[in-house]
């Protein structure tokens, strides 16, 4: 088996995307303005990225034997990923997400229906051990049963392998999973359902990640968005900002895009805080196009927009 740098549990869904000014309230119908359909899910968005990013990527999933299906499958193939592990489901659908697109900000809305992926078992994780074990970085998230990506994160630590833990949707966890983790990377809301923090300053960011290390992980990496990130931990503590976006199209994906970045560039050995700052340049650039997976940018995309900001103004 080719070894291959990143490997992601997850989920694959079929992105519904719906764009208005605002959402409605019961029972009320609103006209939007515009639709699309595509590929997306966490996982399946962060395997993306990686893959588009550089890295030799494999995905762990489970899909439905519908059209949503032979959608994932025609989207990894595009972009090269191992899809040895990926399981065709044959009583439970693909999963589908709902999402809302504000016309005004380009904020973001979701409500997402696992599908054939909320099946995923700690046996399927069995079963890739020889793929989990080869990798250089492993990233899951709570998209599938949480049972399941503790047991992804358990085997890879077992093998040296490096975890990145992305909790989303923040869910109520056993505080054991975050001893199995390198990097915990939730965005400013996660981090305070998870930590009961409040993080809606930067003081409060830092107790939230400082917490989320007194609980296990090695490092805590909480994204707060247009304002940059919060890194806490065994790397030190370190605050990067975000690149400035003039034209921010649609920040769906945003996070997705920012963790399969931050991932290439743990494998490739660049210190936490330039992955961190690689991360950050990924997910400026997926904001300015449309979706989820299509706004992906490509490795040479991220390196002169990397060689431009270092160049200054």
């Amino acid at each position: 088996m080719d070894r291959n740098d990143i490997v992601v549990l997850g989920t694959f869904v079929a992105d519904l995307a719906f764009k208005a000014e605002r959402l409605p309230v019961v029972g009320e119908t609103l006209l939007g303005r515009g639709f699309a359909m595509g590929p997306g899910g966490k996982g399946s968005n962060q395997v993306i990225a990686a893959a588009r990013a550089g890295a030799r990527a494999a995905m762990v999933t489970r899909v439905g034997q519908d059209s949503f299906g032979e959608m994932a499958r025609r989207t990894w193939a595009g972009d090269g990923i191992d899809t040895s592990y990926v399981i065709s489901d044959t009583e439970a659908p693909t999963g589908a997400a709902f999402i809302f697109v504000s016309t005004e900000t380009g904020d973001n809305a979701i409500i997402i229906e696992s599908g054939a992926a909320a099946k995923l078992s700690p046996a399927d994780i069995s079963a890739a051990e020889a793929l989990i074990a080869g990798a250089k970085v492993f990233v899951t998230q709570f998209e599938q049963p949480i049972a399941t990506a503790m047991e992804g994160l358990r085997l890879a630590r077992k093998y040296g392998v490096t975890t990145v833990l992305n909790p989303a949707p923040a869910l109520p966890v056993d505080d054991a999973i975050y001893s199995y983790c390198d990097y915990v990377t939730p965005n400013e809301t996660e981090a305070a359902t998870l930590t009961g923090v409040d993080t809606a300053t930067d003081e409060g960011a830092l107790r939230a990640a400082a917490r989320l290390v007194e609980l296990g992980a090695c490092n805590a990496l909480i994204t707060l968005g247009a304002k940059g990130a919060i890194l806490h931990g065994a790397a030190g503590t370190h605050f990067v900002p975000a690149f400035r976006v003039a034209n921010v199209i649609d920040t769906t994906g945003a996070g997705d895009a920012f963790n399969g970045g931050f991932a290439v560039a743990i494998a490739e050995g660049r210190t936490p805080v330039d992955a961190v700052r690689f991360g950050a340049a990924v997910a400026a650039l997926s904001v300015q196009k449309p979706g989820t997976a299509p706004s992906m940018p490509s490795r040479l995309q991220i390196d002169a927009f990397l060689a431009e900001k270092n160049r200054g103004p």
